[in-house]
Parts: structure tokens; sequence; C-alpha cells
């Protein structure tokens, strides 16, 4: 007797599988320029295993050595603060980090793949929340510094997830939500063109031009003013500007933030005064922290209030001394192709490139004239910041001017009504 075959319904991903092909190869081609030989560490939400897949295959068609994934899991992680002992909370997986340290001493390139649920802590207990963050960024250190020292090629890219998809289109059925997400990340990340890395290539001679005139400029500082904000920000001695590709201190080129709009220097942590307000809303460990008011003095954030999460933000502050100081600072034009879209990510990576925005901590070793060969107490007597944090919140907006502060006090615009003025 000849059995009926039954088959399941084909299942079509609202993920364009075309574009996600794209955006693997621009990761290894754009985002990290893989060297031949070179190890890769990739670290993923398992929900975003299609685009690992695409990335690893690129990795190896490049000529990787070894591609190693190491893998997060939302439930796994929310299984920890739901049943953990209190003791758990102030450990962390250091044997983990210290093996990625050795890797990246021995030139192996690190991949992010952001996608995880922006709100997945949200209703966990925020001091075990924070606990857990300090003694991760504790262990994570050295393996960081190598980061933010740009020793090696790094780049983060994003999935979209279900539940970050779920977020940000919250009215939509999941498959529409995922697939809106998709085109977005895709329009954002420039894989929606028919030559991606050629885009790639104009997109950074434009931001080099910028930050070009402004390093020819050595502004001494910045002068915000804007809706609730009157804000000097010191520049650090030497600071350099840098924006898009980078040459890592391997000699391998790379675009570490895709998307990225952004030109960005290092601002001196004791030479920001003033006040400010942040133009959007920051999501942090699970909160949304809304209607950010800050005042600072002689460098240090000595006031911050907010109509929402200002506890979780303070906290976060309270991690070590230079939490309070500033370790960044980026110009975005506000018709940025992701401030155009409307979309509130509730994930940095975008949201940061929506607007110009300031972060909370460490700075990047590689924003200064001769950055490569500066060590961290030569960058820190220059005024670069120390912190076991790097937190960005959006400060820029069409209503917000910019200029540039010579040492002898002289000004002249950079950004009016939040458009670049040159």
């Amino acid at each position: 007797m000849i059995q009926e075959q039954r088959h399941s319904p084909v299942s079509h991903s609202p993920i364009d599988p075309n574009k996600l092909d794209k955006l693997g190869e621009v990761a290894i081609k754009v985002g990290l320029q893989l060297a031949e030989g070179q190890d890769l560490i990739i670290t993923a939400p398992m929900t975003a295993a299609p685009l690992v897949r695409r990335i690893t295959e690129h990795a190896y068609k490049a000529g990787a050595g070894v591609v190693t994934t190491i893998y997060s899991d939302e439930e796994t992680t929310l299984s920890r603060f739901r049943h953990a002992k209190d003791h758990s909370f102030d450990r962390a997986a250091g044997w983990l980090y210290s093996g990625m340290a050795e890797a990246y001493r021995n030139n192996a390139a690190r991949l992010a793949i952001s996608g995880d649920n922006p709100m997945m802590l949200a209703d966990q207990d925020p001091d075990k929340v924070s606990r857990a963050n300090r003694a991760n960024s504790a262990a994570y250190r050295p393996a960081l510094e190598l980061i933010t020292g740009f020793d090696i090629n790094w780049n983060i890219v994003s999935y979209p997830t279900p539940n970050w998809a779920k977020l940000v289109f919250p009215n939509d059925p999941e498959d529409v939500a995922i697939g809106k997400l998709a085109d977005a990340i895709f329009a954002a990340s420039r894989v929606d063109q028919d030559d991606p890395i050629a885009a790639w290539t104009a997109h950074n001679a434009n931001l080099k031009a910028r930050w070009t005139w402004l390093n020819g400029k050595k502004f001494a500082a910045l002068k915000y003013k804007g809706p609730g904000t009157d804000l000097t920000v010191g520049l650090a001695d030497g600071h350099r500007w840098k924006g898009g590709a980078s040459e890592a201190k391997n000699g391998i080129t790379c675009n570490p933030n895709i998307p990225t709009e952004e030109v960005f220097t290092t601002p001196h942590r004791l030479r920001v005064e003033g006040t400010v307000a942040a133009t959007k809303p920051l999501s942090h460990n699970g909160t949304l922290i809304e209607n950010i008011q800050a005042r600072f003095e002689e460098g240090r954030l000595v006031e911050l209030k907010a109509t929402k999460g200002e506890n979780v933000f303070n906290k976060v502050l309270d991690t070590d001394e230079g939490a309070r100081r500033l370790g960044e600072v980026a110009l975005v034009p506000h018709s940025s192709p992701i401030s155009a879209s409307g979309i509130l990510f509730y994930n940095t990576l975008y949201d940061e490139n929506a607007s110009c925005h300031i972060a909370m901590g460490q700075c990047y070793a590689d924003c200064f004239d001769d950055g490569k060969a500066l060590s961290q107490d030569q960058i820190f007597a220059q005024g670069g910041n120390k912190s076991l944090i790097h937190i960005d919140w959006m400060i820029g907006s069409d209503q917000v001017d910019i200029d540039g502060i010579h040492a002898d006090g002289t000004s002249e615009p950079v950004m009016r009504k939040g458009e670049w003025a040159f």
C-alpha cells in the first residue's frame, strides 16, 4: 500500500536572503577587511544564526584561519536572574574573556552581532543587573582594552531578531515586524544597493572629508546651544577626529560600526561645563531612560535627572570614578538616513547614528595624534578618560547649533540646526 506523503507548508522568511548574504559579505569585506589566515571570533544571539552562517561562509572564502562563534540565549540569561543565588551576580566568566584577550593578542579579529531584546532585563532586579554588569565589565576589560585601543580590526553588525522586532514595531504581527526591521537594517547598512561595497567606499570618503576638516581646525572645544542645552565640551590635548574606515594597529583598515554616520573624537575628561538635554531616549539594560537632563562641572556629571529610568542611569554612573566623565563626543547630521527613517531602534548602534551624541566612560585610545604609539598613562595625561563603561546618549536635533572654539576663544560654526555648516 502506498502511503500518501504529507509535506509541511514551506515557511517563507520575512528576511530577504540575498540582502542577508550581502550583509554577511559587507561585514567581512568592509567591516573587518579580514586578512588571509586571520582567525575570527563572533559573538551573537542564537536567533541570529542565519547571519552567523552567512558571515562564516564569507570569512572562509576570504581566507580565514578559524572562525569561532560564541552564542548567547535570552532564556538562559533570564534563568540566572530568576533562579541564581545572590552571590552569582558578583561573578563573571573571566576565563572566557581571558581566552578572548589571548586570541586578540594573537591578532584574531572580532565581530559582534547585536540583536538581543533591548528590554530583556526590564523586569529584573536592577541591583542584580547592575552588579552582574559591573562584574562582567571588570572581567572583560583585558579583552575590551584591545578593542578600544584599536589593536585589532573589529566590527559590529545587527540581525532582526523576533523580540527586538516586536519592540520596534509593536503593532505588527511578528513576521511583518521582522521584515520591517530587516529592511531598516539593510537600508542603514547600505546592502539594499546594487553594489554595497562601492556605496561604503563613497560613504567613507564623505566621512573622511568631514573629519579631515575638523582635524585641520584643531578646535580646543565645542559649544552646544539648544533647548535645555548650553554645554561646552573641551577636547583632549592632541585629539584626532575619526569616522568610517580606520586603520587598526595591526595594519588592517576596517569599519568598526555598520551602520555609521558619525565622526567622533576624545573630549577632555576635566573640561566639560554646563547643561545638556537628551534629544532621544536611551535604552540601557532593559530600561528606557527618557528626557535626560544633565549638568557638568569641571568635566564631571554632577547632576542627572530623567522623567523615567533616572535611578537606573545614576546607578550605572556610580560604576567607577570615570563613569561620570565623557569618553567620546560624536557629530551626526540630523538628516542622516537613520534619523530620516523616524524609527526608534532601542539599540545604541542605530540610535546614536541618528543624532549627535556623547558617551560616558571609556575613551577610544586611537583618537589622538600618534595614538597607536601612546601608552594608557600618556592618553590619560592628555585628557582621555578611563572607565569600565561606555554609554552613548543622544543630544543632537534640528534645534541644536554647535560652534568650534579655538584656543584664542574665537569661534566658527560647525553645525547649524543639526546640519553641517561647512
